[in-house]
């Protein structure tokens, strides 16, 4: 393989023509670039220049390699500086969260793409052990999830809390127990977490959500209050879902006696620096939590 600054060596001696300028230029000394072109010599087993005194000119082995090292060099050249470029404000982030967490920051995220274009967002809803495999395995840049991860490789730190609801149809004032039984449960994919929370700490009777009468199951967090808002049932959501719903005024909202919010972590790779567009991404979505 031929050495860079062999290259650098012969190309520059090519440009200035006099062994002694290039070894000025190059902080070398005169012997040190007779060596390079000497070893290139030797390494391509051609001769590359024509020395005549303290003159030269190039053989046609040797117009040939300073024509292909003069873009090679520049290549180096161009591509250290984009390796050592990282810019704020361009290339992709991926991010992965739950529903009701990425209800809340995508619309936010997609502001910051309108104002920075060459950023580039990738969102991703899903549940927690599918975001806390994701940053483990290197397949996304930003997490944030509702449960502490347990895996060495990710690195979770509390950023923000989100309070659970109990929503049920409009006509609904009094939320009772036997009420609650009555209208029966919408459950969704953290359904029975998020009631066994709320309302296990505001029901005695309440046991298990599969003691309830399941009126229906929804996996898509925009559409789990659809039958809600149709009078079908009642459930059990975080905040940003139900402030994300488009027919609030055919829902209610109940806080109730002891209030339940979960813990929102944010999950990244340990051992990892991130780059500064990952940075400005997750200084602007935990503006928003």
């Amino acid at each position: 393989m031929i050495n860079p600054l062999w290259l650098r060596s012969f190309c520059t001696l090519v440009e200035i023509g006099h062994f002694t300028r290039t070894a000025e230029r190059l902080h070398m000394t005169q012997s040190g670039v007779s060596q390079h072109i000497h070893k290139l010599e030797a390494l391509l087993a051609a001769p590359l220049l024509l020395r005549e005194g303290k003159q030269f000119t190039l053989t046609e082995a040797g117009e040939r390699l300073y024509r292909e090292a003069r873009e090679i060099l520049l290549s180096l050249s161009n591509l250290e500086q984009q390796i050592g470029q990282d810019p704020s404000h361009e290339g992709l982030v991926r991010v992965m969260s739950p529903g009701s967490v990425g209800l809340k920051l995508y619309p936010h995220l997609l502001a910051l793409q309108q104002q920075y274009p060459k950023l580039v967002i990738d969102y991703r809803f899903a549940p927690n052990l599918d975001v806390e495999s994701a940053i483990a395995e290197h397949r996304v840049d930003i997490g944030f999830m509702t449960t502490a991860s347990a895996r060495e490789e990710v690195s979770c730190q509390a950023i923000a809390t989100e309070p659970l609801l109990l929503v049920t149809p409009v006509a609904v004032t009094d939320p009772s127990w036997q009420a609650l039984q009555q209208l029966g449960f919408i459950d969704h994919p953290d359904g029975s977490h998020h009631a066994g929370l709320l309302l296990g700490a505001n029901y005695p009777a309440y046991q298990h959500s599969q003691l309830l009468a399941q009126k229906g199951f929804c996996n898509q967090i925009s559409l789990i209050l659809q039958p809600v808002s149709l009078g079908l049932g009642f459930t059990v959501l975080p905040a940003h879902a139900v402030a994300a719903f488009g027919q609030p005024e055919q829902i209610k909202t109940h806080r109730l006696a002891n209030p339940v919010s979960e813990t929102l972590y944010l999950a990244l790779r340990r051992n990892r620096v991130a780059p500064q567009r990952v940075e400005t991404v997750l200084s602007e979505a935990q503006k928003w939590l």
